[in-house]
């Protein structure tokens, strides 16, 4: 049976809710999402998992969020276990290369990826992105704003004036 890894710790900005399998973190709730919302995801995206506490993957995980948002790290270097479609996956792995301090709109990651209408279908990827701050979706935004944040948009204007990027 597969084993999903279950961690919760806290940090400056509340408590982070992580999972992960054998091939890599999978999933990130931020504060503001709470520890039922959490265990809903865990459910609804591993089914037949076998869960429990701990897990190597999630301690360095932890390690390196809390670092991060202590203003310590810029990047992460961890494995991932990144769910979604092709399009979707493909989109995350460019917004994972956006550097810290900076910002792309959802139109220029389109552009980059070689679907340059698909400004939207970046959005709907990020918005379903499990691994927020780690493949850092706060730093796409929409041309004449902000756009959205799954952990709402007081904490993306806080990770952007953190990084120097607002």
């Amino acid at each position: 049976m597969k084993k999903l890894f279950v961690n919760s710790f806290k940090t400056k900005i509340g408590t982070v809710h992580t999972a992960a399998t054998d091939k890599g973190l999978a999933l990130i709730c931020l504060p503001g999402e709470s520890k039922r919302y959490f265990e809903e995801c865990v459910r609804k995206l591993f089914d037949g998992y076998q869960v429990q506490s701990g897990g190597e993957i999630n301690r360095k995980a932890q390690r390196q969020i809390i670092a991060y948002l202590d203003g310590i790290r810029t990047r992460f270097d961890l494995l991932l276990d990144l769910h979604g479609t092709p399009f979707q996956k493909k989109a995350l792995r460019r917004v994972a290369r956006i550097p810290y301090g900076k910002v792309k709109t959802y139109g220029e990651i389109a552009a980059a990826i070689g679907k340059p209408r698909a400004a939207r279908a970046v959005g709907s990827a990020n918005a379903r992105n499990n691994l927020p701050l780690v493949i850092p979706c706060h730093r796409v935004v929409a041309m004449n704003g902000l756009g959205g944040y799954g952990g709402g948009l007081a904490l993306k204007k806080r990770l952007l004036k953190m990084e120097g990027s607002l």
